[in-house]
C-alpha cells in the first residue's frame, strides 16, 4: 500500500477504533472528541520542539520579500491542482482561471515566485479534492485531528490521497530535492502561523474547541461558495505575522 493510502487508511481506522465522547455537552460533530484531544497535544509537542523554532528561525533568516516569493511558488503549485478540482466540480469559469493563473506565474512570474496573475485580477479558486467530494453531496462526516497535519474531516481525510497525487511536487526528481520541497513548503506554511497561538489564546479559553469550529466553519464555507472568490488564498487564515 502506497504512502497516502497507508496514512488514509490509518486516520480512518483511527475513527472507528478511537471511540466516541458522550454526555450532553458533546458536540455532535466531534464524536471521536476524546482521540481528537489526544492527537492535537501531540501535534501540538511536535511544533513546540520542531515546528515552531524552525519556522521562527525561517522568518528571521529570510527577509520578507523571499517568505513572500516561496509562499507564491507553492500557490502556483497549487493552483495547477485547483484545476483539475474545478473542472471535476463543473465550475467553468474557475476552471480557466486557475488554468490561466498557473501558466501566466510560470511562464511570466519565473515559476511562481512573482504573482503576475493576482496584478492582474484574476482570482484565485483554491479547490482540493475534500471540497470536489463536498460539491458532489458527500457529507463531511466527523471532525478529526491528523497527526501531524491537524484539523480535518472524515471526508477531506478520504480526498488526502487524490491531492497527494495531484500535488505537482511529487514529480520532482531526484527524490532529496522532492522531500527538500516538502519540507520547505512546511516551514513556510508554519512561518505563516507564527502569530496563530496568540490569537488563539486571546481569543478562547479552549483552543481546541475554538481550532474545531474554526475549521468546521471554514470548511462548510467553501464547501457551499460558488462566486469567483472562491476559496481564496486568505481564506480561513489567521492574520499574518506582523513585519518589523
Amino acid at each position: 500500500m502506497n504512502p497516502p493510502l497507508r496514512f488514509t487508511a490509518f486516520a480512518l481506522s483511527s475513527c472507528i477504533l478511537g471511540g466516541c465522547a458522550t454526555g450532553p455537552t458533546a458536540d455532535p460533530r466531534d464524536p471521536l472528541e476524546p482521540f481528537n484531544r489526544s492527537m492535537t497535544s501531540f501535534n501540538e509537542a511536535v511544533d513546540k520542539a520542531v515546528l515552531k523554532p524552525v519556522a521562527t528561525a525561517y522568518t528571521d533568516v529570510l527577509p520578507s520579500p523571499v517568505r513572500t516569493g516561496v509562499n507564491n511558488f507553492f500557490g502556483n503549485l497549487g493552483d495547477a491542482w485547483s484545476f483539475v478540482n474545478n473542472v471535476l466540480q463543473l465550475r467553468g469559469e474557475q476552471a480557466l482561471n486557475s488554468l490561466v493563473r498557473f501558466n501566466v506565474n510560470t511562464f511570466f512570474g519565473f515559476g511562481g515566485v512573482l504573482d503576475i496573475a493576482s496584478e492582474m485580477r484574476i482570482e484565485r479558486s483554491k479547490q482540493d479534492f475534500g471540497l470536489t467530494l463536498a460539491r458532489w453531496g458527500v457529507p463531511s462526516g466527523p471532525y478529526l485531528v491528523l497527526p501531524f497535519l491537524g484539523p480535518s474531516t472524515v471526508r477531506d481525510t478520504a480526498g488526502l490521497p487524490a491531492d497527494w497525487y495531484g500535488d505537482l511536487a511529487r514529480q520532482v526528481d531526484p527524490v532529496s530535492d522532492r522531500n527538500m520541497l516538502y519540507a520547505l513548503r512546511i516551514v513556510d506554511t508554519r512561518a505563516s502561523l507564527l502569530n496563530a497561538g496568540d490569537v488563539i489564546e486571546g481569543a478562547a479559553l479552549d483552543k481546541y474547541t475554538f481550532t474545531r469550529d474554526a475549521y468546521l466553519q471554514m470548511r462548510a464555507k467553501r464547501a457551499q461558495k460558488t462566486g469567483a472568490d472562491e476559496g481564496s488564498s486568505d481564506e480561513g487564515r489567521l492574520p499574518p505575522e506582523p513585519e518589523e
